[in-house]
């Protein structure tokens, strides 16, 4: 197991045992409290534990084997579900709460002890910090020194990216729905609590979109890092058999990565010398980057 997938099923352990309490917690406030804003929580953190459960799902299936019929692996059923997360986080949880708020809107409801739903709101509000402590805790193991924007704009970790958005959505959401809940418990008027679900919604599309976005460019074909990249270019060309790197192009495949590369060997190389020294090149390329999954230089004398 790399050291990037133990992080992820850790960030997901986190999350998912921190969400399902949650959930469970803030299911029986809202039925008790009436709150609209406690419900949009509520389902906001069942569509969160599910989502842990197929992040799980789509980091077990792309630690498969490759087969013939996918020769280079299932690594991309990470991102396959990654993106169905952003989904149900849009629809699940941004929409229904739109709509409940919207619908409280019309069809005010009194708050029932509102204090049960602010003292929920309140402990849920720590856990989601330990949860997203601990998010960052693992994101910090991956990036090794790197500044966090850097990271975070270059990544290929679907999961961890989900993850993270997911850790924000809830803590930005527990704290609209804490002062959106108070507000309607002190000024008497439920449209404030109202408010808060929409609110809540909105926050929730706008996470699921930044989730979708990242994870298109990895379904699409993405290469690997750019660091990554430019580390590799040089260890090539570093090799005293070549000559010239005319290109090199790496593609993500979840965990592992692709790499061809075009080169010009040195003049007077014999075939079995040429060839060895391939060989001996994509052995040190994946000793040194156990990522690359597949290597293959190709020995030219154009581009």
């Amino acid at each position: 197991m790399s050291a990037d997938h133990g992080s992820s099923v850790k960030a997901i352990k986190y999350a998912f045992f921190a969400n399902l309490g949650i959930a469970i917690t803030k299911g029986f406030a809202a039925v008790y409290t009436n709150s609209g804003s406690m419900l949009a929580e509520a389902i906001h953190s069942v569509a969160d534990a599910t989502n842990q459960v197929l992040l799980f799902i789509g980091l077990k299936q792309s630690a498969k084997p490759p087969t013939d019929e996918y020769p280079l692996g299932f690594g991309k059923a990470t991102y396959f579900w990654s993106f169905v997360v952003a989904l149900l986080l849009f629809s699940m949880g941004g929409l229904f709460s739109i709509y409940e708020g919207w619908h409280k809107l019309r069809v005010p409801e009194p708050l029932n002890q509102a204090w049960i739903a602010l003292t929920v709101l309140g402990i849920a509000i720590v856990l989601e910090s330990a949860s997203l402590i601990g998010c960052l805790r693992e994101i910090r193991k991956v990036r090794r020194g790197r500044p966090f924007r850097d990271w975070l704009e270059h990544t290929r970790n679907a999961e961890l990216v989900v993850v993270l958005g997911e850790d924000i959505a809830a803590e930005i959401g527990l704290v609209l729905a804490f002062a959106f809940v108070a507000a309607a418990d002190w000024t008497g008027d439920t449209r404030w609590d109202a408010a808060g679900s929409i609110a809540i919604g909105v926050v929730l599309i706008v996470v699921a979109f930044f989730i979708g976005l990242r994870i298109k460019g990895l379904l699409v074909g993405r290469s690997a890092e750019p660091e990554l990249e430019r580390r590799l270019d040089e260890l090539i060309a570093e090799d005293d058999a070549i000559e010239e790197v005319f290109n090199t192009i790496t593609m993500q495949f979840g965990p592992q990565i692709m790499l061809a590369a075009k080169i010009r060997m040195k003049p007077g190389l014999s075939i079995d010398d040429a060839v060895e020294r391939i060989n001996r090149l994509e052995r040190q390329i994946k000793e040194r980057y156990p990522e690359i999954g597949w290597c293959f230089v190709e020995p030219d004398t154009a581009d």
